[in-house]
């Protein structure tokens, strides 16, 4: 590739991996003293521990120093708004006592970085983060042994300041890193590791700071994949069915070829139109003729439970306590209730978009995806290309959520790529968007649980169904319990007609709106306030402070429920993170519209690298639980998708906003674990329960629209 044929912002983040030569990886990156290490093991996109790699096996990260005293992170991640180009910088800094701004974040490009399973979890902070403290901290002694060398002093009386290693007996001899790494290509083992910084040193590290590349985004300079351009580009369509049950059947693409500038490609029954107009390829799409036969699925959003809930399922026993029978016994009253779970769509603002170029037999796709190796694996697949001969660069992602794990946009953009030899650019639209996501998935949950004449929780029977057990932990003290999980069996009919996937924080809201409704359904039977029902059930520390530092922010006052008041709470646990959250709804009883006055949060989520970006994030998530609390639902028959708009699928708006306050404890002291997800898990049980607080009414399905929350106070 020339240099210039793409022009891309150069701090353009990219991710990477595998595969290239070391030699290769230096003609790249250029000189600099650079310091390979092998990072912790990663955790899989269902939080399962992925086998751990060695260098030779295609997993390491590494750092560059270069001549100029620049620190380059490359890492296999991504950024797509969650912050990590800043808080992994953070950590950097502190790491090898250089100033921030010297440290310059390479992510998404996997001939550079290392392999990287992809980006979701809330796990960048918590597993690449410590890994790269390592590294970093490998590099600091690497180079304070150069140093020690160059002014003749031992390494123990050396320190490091600023990116100068200086003698502490004599702090006007020092050397930069600069000067260390200037002309020099190294690469160096160090046999004793030393160890990463003492928390009391941070200099950066839980200081709030703006994400680095705010004023990019804001002021429309950021490079995401549908703003890059190649000479000869050609913009793609490609001809959809109009379910997932279709198959083509005829196809007359005479009146596309007539658009000006328009070339039919055709692969078996994979068609497209590329033209290097945008618009005249949306022309040219709709003029395909085709017809298609059906093959549907049973199924549709109101049958959907009773088919769960009756089909030939897989079951796994996930936790068993003590014994269900004596749990009945103990109970002195007894409770069960069935929870729904709908399909839901990640909608981010950029929809699935990359950019393929074939150039002699190398194949380099940009692409919006949070999983750039998973791309790079799937080219490979189904293309039949060698490893080495396919790169994905990842520029900034315009919104996840989990949906862009998933990469079909890049494999059909690198097969068109190969078929015309020629740049494409494929940007699907909004109706491809929703009809090709990997939904959050539909379940449904049933719980039969008791409680003693003290109130204390005696039996917890939990069974989850296809929708995911993410979440499903009991949390409470509870000497008799049991979690089932109900899945696919392979020998049986699909359940889901179309594609499921991750969705923020997988299935730990529909488990924590479960869980946290049937804690409150025990204690207002209980007659007891459904914080104080809570603590007494609980003896796990943490949860105990999130629960009274949200307490005190919320100015909770306890009440019996219902008591009128609108108040409702839930917690959970998510990414390794403890999260309590308290909020005030307001009920319109004559049109069943709630909304949302205020919202208190507070988690416990170990050493918080960035205050500034961890309280957005759990600001953001609170925001977008709204949407599956009130509204968000995929509607469907068979494979047919009926809401692929925001005309029909509503998301929340700036109008719905609450006042939001959060915390987030102080546990400098401790490992880092996930923000990016945990607050999200919280809310809809909390509304549900404020919705009950307020009406007396009891919501068993999401969304609670104003329809279903009308039908539960008539049956109050």
């Amino acid at each position: 590739m020339k240099k210039n044929d793409l022009k891309v912002n150069s701090e353009t983040t990219s991710e990477a991996g595998n595969g290239m030569k070391r030699r290769s990886f230096l003609k790249i990156i250029g000189g600099g003293i650079i310091v390979f290490f092998q990072p912790w093991g990663e955790l899989d996109i269902f939080g399962a521990q992925t086998q751990r790699r060695t260098l030779t096996q295609d997993y390491n990260a590494f750092l560059q120093i270069a001549e100029d005293g620049t620190v380059s992170c490359f890492t296999g991640k991504i950024e797509m708004g969650q912050g990590v180009i800043t808080s992994l910088a953070q950590m950097m800094a502190d790491e090898l006592n250089v100033p921030l701004e010297k440290v310059k974040m390479v992510m998404g490009d996997t001939d550079l970085c290392p392999y990287d399973a992809g980006t979701w979890g809330s796990q960048t902070t918590q597993t690449f983060g410590p890994a790269m403290r390592a590294a970093a901290a490998e590099a600091r002694g690497v180079l304070v042994d150069l140093a020690a060398a160059r002014l003749g002093v031992p390494a123990s009386q050396l320190e490091v300041r600023d990116g100068f290693v200086v003698d502490s007996k004599n702090p006007k001899r020092s050397v930069s890193y600069a000067s260390l790494a200037k002309g020099k290509k190294l690469e160096k083992y160090l046999d004793v590791k030393p160890a990463p910084e003492d928390y009391t040193k941070f200099t950066y590290v839980g200081k709030p700071l703006k994400h680095s590349d705010a004023l990019l985004k804001v002021t429309g300079k950021a490079k995401y994949t549908g703003d890059l351009k190649l000479p000869g580009m050609l913009f793609a369509r490609i001809l959809r069915p109009p379910s997932h049950g279709a198959r083509l059947s005829t196809v007359d693409v005479s009146e596309a070829e007539k658009v000006v500038g328009t070339q039919v490609v055709r692969d078996g029954d994979f068609i497209a139109v590329l033209n290097e107009n945008k618009d005249r390829a949306d022309e040219a799409i709709v003029k395909i003729k085709a017809e298609y036969t059906f093959n549907e699925l049973k199924v549709n959003d109101r049958n959907l439970y009773d088919r769960m809930v009756g089909a030939d399922s897989r079951v796994q026993v996930l936790n068993a306590e003590g014994d269900l029978d004596l749990g009945y016994q103990q109970s002195d009253k007894l409770f069960e209730s069935e929870f729904h779970d709908p399909y839901l769509a990640h909608a981010p603002i950029e929809t699935h978009t990359a950019l393929a170029k074939l150039e002699g037999d190398k194949m380099t796709v940009w692409a919006s995806t949070q999983s750039p190796f998973g791309l790079q694996d799937g080219i490979v697949r189904e293309l039949g290309y060698p490893r080495e001969k396919v790169r994905v660069i990842t520029p900034f992602v315009g919104g996840g959520f989990g949906g862009k794990a998933a990469y079909q946009q890049g494999v059909e953009a690198a097969r068109l790529a190969k078929l015309t030899g020629k740049p494409i650019m494929l940007v699907w639209t909004r109706d491809e968007e929703f009809f090709y996501d990997t939904f959050h998935p539909a379940g449904v949950v049933r719980i039969k649980s008791g409680i003693d004449k003290n109130g204390f929780i005696k039996l917890w029977d939990y069974s989850v169904y296809y929708g995911g057990t993410r979440g499903s932990d009991t949390i409470y003290n509870v000497p008799n319990a049991k979690t089932t999980s109900y899945s696919q069996n392979t020998d049986s009919v699909m359940i889901h007609p179309f594609g499921t996937g991750p969705w923020r924080a997988p299935n730990n809201n529909a488990n924590t709106f479960a869980r946290e409704s049937q804690i409150d359904i025990m204690a207002a039977e209980a007659g007891t306030d459904p914080l104080e029902f809570r603590l007494k059930n609980l003896s796990d520390e943490k949860m105990i402070a999130c629960w009274k530092a949200v307490a005190e922010k919320f100015g909770y006052v306890p009440s019996k429920t219902p008591g009128g008041r609108g108040i409702g709470m839930a917690c959970g646990t998510d990414a390794g993170t403890w999260v309590a959250t308290i909020v005030e709804v307001n009920v319109d009883k004559t049109t069943g519209k709630v909304r949302v006055l205020r919202v208190a949060s507070a988690q416990d989520m170990g050493l918080c690298v960035n205050p500034q970006g961890a309280l957005i994030q759990m600001e953001g998530c609170i925001q977008m639980a709204l949407g599956y609390t009130f509204t968000e639902e995929i509607l469907f028959e068979g494979g047919n998708v009926k809401n692929r708009g925001f005309d029909a699928y509503e998301i929340p708006r700036f109008s719905w906003t609450p006042k939001i306050d959060c915390v987030i404890l102080d546990r400098l002291n401790m490992p880092p674990k996930g923000g990016g997800e945990p607050a999200i898990i919280t809310v809809g049980a909390a509304v549900a329960n404020a919705i009950f607080d307020a009406t007396g009414a009891r919501l068993y399905r999401m969304p609670m629209t104003p329809a279903r929350v009308l039908e539960a106070i008539k049956k109050v």
